[in-house]
């Protein structure tokens, strides 16, 4: 079973089928696009022709004029006409398995434990928010290098108080951290809560509310 160093003092430990699985480079990066197509917002509009004001009337006589023909001041070709081909509104989205977005999960979560790049954090060690003892907490983890995402239950949002702030240090709750998150860091750094929580989402499994431990009941990834 794979373990991770607490920040601090102390071990973590990682459940091997989450957190020891081979990484699955297709499936991630389909996720990673599946998650990032999903926040694009997919509102940019360009008016064609038919939708540009004006334009009704012809500019000037077919014949006789020496002028090249024109039947509209809107044409694509004349400066304020409409565009050819442009933008309108769509979405970028994509449909992905629920058991592929689990197995992307538990790639993502094993490639952070294979280099070492995982830590865990006592959430009540920042019961009252300081940002400098955070720093400080951090900057004792000389083994990895590189950004930093924090993972706290949803119960340890007062954590989040004390690591905000720092530099290259992004915050999220368990139940939001999507693969593409885990992949863009460089350093992962989770709550012994927010191990359970991640582990239960990547097994398809819910969490007992006091114990902590999983069930085999399966919800939505």
């Amino acid at each position: 079973m794979p373990e991770a160093p607490i920040l601090g003092g102390g071990t973590i430990k990682l459940d091997d089928a989450v957190f020891g699985v081979p990484f699955n480079g297709p499936l991630v990066h389909q996720n990673v696009r599946h998650e990032l197509n999903a926040r694009r917002q997919g509102t940019a509009k360009a008016k064609t022709r038919g939708e540009v004001s004006g334009g009704s009337a012809k500019p000037w006589r077919q014949k006789g004029t020496g002028r090249a023909r024109a039947g509209s001041s809107r044409s694509p070709i004349w400066t304020g006409g409409g565009t050819i081909f442009g933008p309108s509104p769509r979405h970028y989205t994509f449909k992905v398995n629920r058991k592929e977005k689990r197995a992307a999960l538990r790639s993502a979560l094993s490639l952070h434990a294979l280099r070492g790049s995982i830590a865990g954090v006592e959430a009540a060690g920042f019961s009252t928010p300081s940002t400098k003892a955070a720093a400080a907490l951090l900057e004792t983890w000389t083994s990895a290098s590189g950004s930093v995402l924090l993972v706290l239950a949803e119960s340890e949002a007062r954590v989040a108080l004390s690591f905000r702030n720092l530099p290259k240090v992004t915050v999220l709750p368990a139940e939001a951290v999507g693969v593409a998150d885990l992949i863009g860091a460089g350093r992962l750094l989770v709550s012994t809560a927010a191990v359970d929580e991640l582990s239960a989402r990547a097994i398809g499994a819910t969490l007992a509310s006091s114990t902590g431990t999983a069930t085999d009941t399966p919800t939505a990834a």
